[in-house]
């Protein structure tokens, strides 16, 4: 069901591998009838392609314009980016190459076939495959089945074409009266080439494109690119403005019926995945169809296959799509960093792969990296050649960091009431001699009450500052890190046993009374929190001002105050977990009221000279939690109130939560407060390697890179780092012996 490019392979395949099927494509249009103008796929899609079916890549391969640069038109600028290996296809040929390959093998072609009793069809196949596209009628006919969810985006685009010959991929970032454009074109045969031309809604209505037909549509874009196209026209081909849908499935099929191309998912055309994505389904069909006896085997082999595939470049899609949703965000940073952004945007590009593909644009990068790093810092860095961004010294107010990269706080519920012991003195310490240029330790809580166990360290007795004394005094001694210390207070999340006794289960003896923005339980079978009074807040913004000058008296250089993870100051700031109806309550305003009192407090009673740091989170991952708006509003309040950093994490608020992972997931939420609040921040989640550190350093997504599972496996990942970039690090006198040691890693 479906003759576009998923329908005709897998027919192609089905036909070819087994000669003996009958094999039918029905397709309700014309067979040149077709949308868009030209596809797009990357060397390596090619090379997958090329022993699957001789015919059909040699034909394609005969009919590409390939091109290796990309070129990023920005504020006056061509900045040319190399190395990338992409070429360009006619839809149109693409799809007569596959049509035509598929009748020399008997394959059926019903053209002009409007298919409608579905139920007959399946009655009477032993399999429906539905390629029809993102609007797909036999996903729609059984929808329950396949459990689609189809997200709609806030952009409009149009699809038209043109006849300049583009010689790159091709970028255009162009604003007028209504605001700005964004343009991605791409040749595809000698005279041709696609031209996306995309904007916010609101620019879009502004415009007046909003009631345009598709000739007044292509007259404001001839007008507005006229520049760039050198006298060329641009061509329609069914160009209506359009909000791109991102489909998702939770099922790829139903007993004889499966999905494949764009009717079980889509990804952003902004990074050309669609077709890619379309024919790697046929693939995977077709040797699950020959691979398994039972139907049934086979489609399961099928979503076993493609699904983690599919799920992969769909995160990369949504980043790279939102990061064009954004782009205003980025129009104020420098030419050269915008363009890495860009290249970077969804992470699929690293620091360390844009180097083997463009090592002169990196170096330009680590350039003007290590520069801004030197002006910032004021510490002249005196290599020959600019370090990687991550090695670039960083300064919080007077505190001078050696490098980018933090020990994210850990909590390790190995304390005795409270008190750090020999376990936290090992583990902070050998992170410190790691090479890290901050190391923040654990969740450090204000008051026995204010613990998440009866493990977790304090700062509320007097005996607790000499025991942290010994942690500071060790990192100060024997390494160039610098310490901090996160300071909390848990809330509705305490009472509970550690970790690897049952995380977030109650205590079953022992507990103590909770505290909260409003008297909710984190699990029903929780304890029920108590709505704070004033009496409440003022007694726990006592206990912070205490901990705060036990950490300055135990030597820590740094201390961050916990407003995350849906803890007691999260709490008052989430509308999840807020529902007073005071002036703590309501709009964010109220709600970060509180949580803005501890934080001046903190800031009042730790010494002028050393830096704070707040942990926020930026999402709840739930319905009617914490918006942006409501985020950069926060954090743009605290950079007013004094702030030096923001820690930007997310979640955690709620068992509700549905977050949504993946390699550097929280990055975004780093990045959006950065740029739109106008502060420092820290970015943690899932940073795996030194070129997620690099390439978020590098882009602006965050100053501080903050890893914590990574440290766990590996307390000397940042020197580990340093040694397979050729980066020089000094050890301690104590290990200076391994200058000379020159690991195997294999």
């Amino acid at each position: 069901m479906g003759g576009g490019p998923s329908g005709l392979y897998l027919a192609i395949l089905a036909k070819k591998r087994d000669p003996s099927r009958e094999v039918v494509v029905l397709e309700r249009n014309r067979p040149d009838d077709t949308f868009g103008f030209g596809v797009v796929f990357s060397d390596a899609t090619l090379d997958n392609l090329e022993g699957v079916d001789r015919p059909v890549y040699d034909a394609i391969r005969q009919s590409l314009s390939h091109w290796d640069d990309i070129h990023t038109f920005v504020r006056g600028e061509r900045l040319v980016s190399t190395g990338h290996g992409f070429s360009g296809l006619s839809r149109h040929r693409l799809l007569a190459i596959l049509q035509a390959r598929a009748e020399e093998l008997g394959v059926v072609l019903s053209f002009e076939h409007e298919a409608t009793d579905f139920d007959a069809i399946r009655r009477t196949s032993d399999l429906v495959i539905a390629a029809d596209g993102v609007n797909s009628a036999v996903r729609s006919r059984y929808q329950p089945h396949f459990g689609t969810r189809v997200d709609g985006r806030p952009n409009r685009f149009v699809w038209l074409g043109t006849t300049f010959p583009f010689d790159a991929f091709t970028f255009y970032f162009d604003a007028n009266e209504h605001g700005l454009f964004r343009v991605h074109a791409y040749r595809y045969e000698a005279e041709r080439s696609t031209f996306i031309v995309e904007c916010r809604e609101e620019t879009w209505r502004r415009a007046g494109l909003d009631q345009a037909t598709e000739d007044e549509t292509l007259a404001y874009c001839e007008k507005l690119f006229a520049p760039r196209l050198a006298g060329h026209r641009l061509l329609k081909n069914k160009s209506v403005w359009r909000s791109f849908p991102t489909v998702h499935n939770e099922r790829f099929s139903w007993e004889n019926v499966v999905l494949v191309g764009d009717a079980v998912h889509t990804a952003h055309f902004s990074i050309g995945s669609g077709t890619k994505l379309a024919l790697e389904d046929a693939i995977s069909l077709a040797d699950a169809l020959d691979g398994h006896a039972r139907l049934s085997d086979a489609l399961a082999a099928y979503e076993a296959d493609r699904r983690p595939k599919v799920e992969t470049l769909q995160r990369a899609a949504q980043v790279s799509l939102e990061w064009f949703e954004n782009t205003e965000r980025y129009m104020d940073l420098d030419p050269l960093q915008f363009n890495f952004s860009m290249l970077t945007r969804s992470l699929r590009v690293t620091h360390e792969n844009l180097k083997v593909r463009d090592p002169a644009l990196v170096r330009a990068v680590d350039t003007w990296v290590a520069k801004e790093a030197e002006a910032q810092s004021g510490v002249r860095i005196e290599s020959k050649e600019p370090p990687p961004p991550m090695f670039t010294p960083y300064r919080l107010g007077k505190l001078l960091l050696d490098n980018r990269v933090v020990v994210s706080p850990m909590c390790q519920y190995s304390a005795e009431d409270g008190a750090p012991n020999d376990w936290h003195l090992v583990h902070l310490g050998s992170r410190a001699v790691g090479g890290a240029g901050l190391v923040i330790a654990e969740m450090t809580d204000v008051s026995p009450e204010g613990r998440i166990t009866p493990g977790c360290t304090g700062l509320y007795r007097a005996s607790h500052v000499p025991a942290w004394r010994r942690v500071t005094e060790f990192v100060h001694r024997f390494s160039t890190a610098k310490i901090g210390v996160q300071i909390a207070h848990a809330g509705r999340k305490g009472a509970t046993k550690r970790m690897w006794e049952g995380m977030d289960q109650p205590l079953e003896s022992g507990g103590w009374p909770l505290l909260a923005a409003s008297a909710i339980p984190y699990l029903p079978k929780s304890p029920v929190p108590r709505a704070m009074d004033r009496e409440d807040m003022d007694r726990v913004k006592a206990d912070f001002v205490t901990a705060t000058k036990m950490a300055d008296e135990a030597g820590f250089d740094l201390v961050e105050v916990h407003m995350a993870h849906g803890y007691l100051l999260a709490s008052f700031l989430s509308p999840i977990t807020n529902r007073r109806t005071d002036a703590y309550g309501g709009s964010i305003e109220n709600r970060m009221r509180f949580p803005l009192e501890i934080f001046d407090a903190v800031r009042a009673a730790w010494p002028k000279d050393k830096p704070t740091s707040v942990r926020i989170s930026a999402t709840d991952w739930a319905p009617g939690g914490i918006t942006p708006e409501d985020v950069i509003r926060l954090a743009a309040a605290l950079r007013e109130h004094g702030v030096d950093i923001v820690d930007v994490s997310a979640g955690q608020t709620d068992p509700s939560s549905r977050p949504v992972y993946g390699r550097l997931f929280q990055t975004p939420f780093s990045e959006l407060v950065r740029l739109e609040a106008k502060v420092p921040t820290m970015t943690v989640g899932n940073i795996q390697s030194y070129a997620d550190v690099n390439s978020i350093i590098a882009a602006g997504r965050a100053d501080l890179c903050v890893l914590a599972r990574a440290h766990l496996f590996d307390p000397y990942w940042t020197r580990h780092a340093a040694a397979e970039q050729g980066y020089v690090m000094p050890w301690p006198n104590q290990y200076v012996s391994v200058q000379r040691y020159v690991p195997r890693m294999k």
